[in-house]
């Protein structure tokens, strides 16, 4: 866009933190998520307990054996497995992780779109690839479920940078010193939030990896497998949860405490908030929830871009 900077990408050092930041944020996530669980059935429900568990099964599937199954396309396969947790890092990796992303790009919204299509292209991999019926079934769930929420989602995003008239993740941030998006676009806010659970098939959207087909996507999965694909799923959706942070909610803008500091707290309460939801809306069937998006989300979201639009037209004719 006019007046938009080269793309600039920050220290190697930040490279490499990257992945640990959201590994860490997805291990307090799960940790969360298992100490709910406890609750909920009556079990210890300890903070130590919730926080050693993920790393004990992770070593368990660590020395287990992966599973074979007959006629498998064993690369298919093996590189779904492998791209979904590439595809969340990267996909955060135009994330302010305080003043600035691991690269700052200037098409930072479309970078983020593309690496979560590419990891919705790794769950249909991981499902085709075992040659088996569940698993099958689990990928083409994915892709019916990315036909629904898709385009809301992209109507969502790109209605946060309609607003700071820029697709660069800073640029958008810095359009909200005045007034956090959240407030002017709350309709994208919220349809982005059950897109960033569909995104990571999650609490209502869980059904390509659904109990009815025994695990869907990961039903054929084993060892570090298993290992790469579910930690690639939290890793999906603390990119997602983070993503929404600078389109929505200021960034890392907030007194007291650093950027940083506040791009944890704020990423901390989306995750919060997707975590319950898992707990308050039973999985939707995908035929209905595909209607209610054509029908009501596109709508919604497509009504939203054109006040941003008329906003930011009103804005620029002064």
């Amino acid at each position: 866009m006019p007046g938009e900077t080269s793309s600039a990408v920050a220290p190697l050092w930040s490279v490499a933190v990257l992945p640990v930041v959201l590994a860490a944020a997805a291990w307090a996530a799960l940790a969360l998520d298992l100490a709910l669980d406890a609750r909920a059935s009556g079990g210890p429900s300890g903070l130590r307990t919730a926080l050693v568990t993920p790393l004990r099964e992770a070593v368990r599937l660590l020395v287990s054996q992966r599973r074979r199954t007959v006629a498998a396309d064993r690369v298919l396969w093996r590189l779904g497995v492998a791209v979904l947790p590439v595809a969340a890092v990267l996909a955060a990796a135009v994330v302010p992780l305080g003043e600035r992303p691991v690269a700052d790009l200037s098409v930072g919204v479309v970078w983020f779109n593309t690496m979560e299509v590419l990891a919705w292209a790794a769950v249909w991999m991981v499902g085709w690839g075992a040659n088996s019926a569940l698993s099958l079934v689990g990928g083409y769930r994915f892709v019916a479920q990315g036909l629904a929420y898709e385009l809301p989602h992209m109507f969502a995003i790109i209605t946060a940078a309609l607003g700071a008239e820029s697709l660069r993740l800073t640029t958008i941030v810095d359009a909200q010193r005045d007034l956090w998006f959240v407030v002017l676009m709350p309709a994208a806010f919220a349809v982005y939030l059950l897109s960033a659970a569909a995104m990571a098939f999650w609490g209502p959207f869980d059904a390509p990896v659904g109990r009815d087909i025994a695990g869907g996507a990961a039903a054929e999965l084993s060892g570090v497998d298993r290992l790469l694909f579910t930690g690639g799923r939290w890793l999906l959706l603390v990119a997602a949860a983070a993503m929404a942070v600078p389109l929505f909610l200021g960034g890392g803008a907030g007194p007291l405490l650093p950027a940083w500091a506040w791009l944890a707290v704020k990423t901390a309460a989306v995750l919060a908030v997707l975590v319950v939801l898992r707990r308050r809306v039973p999985t939707l069937r995908m035929d209905r929830y595909t209607e209610f998006a054509w029908v009501v989300l596109i709508p919604l979201t497509m009504a939203q871009a054109l006040v941003v639009a008329l906003v930011v037209l009103g804005r620029g004719g002064m």
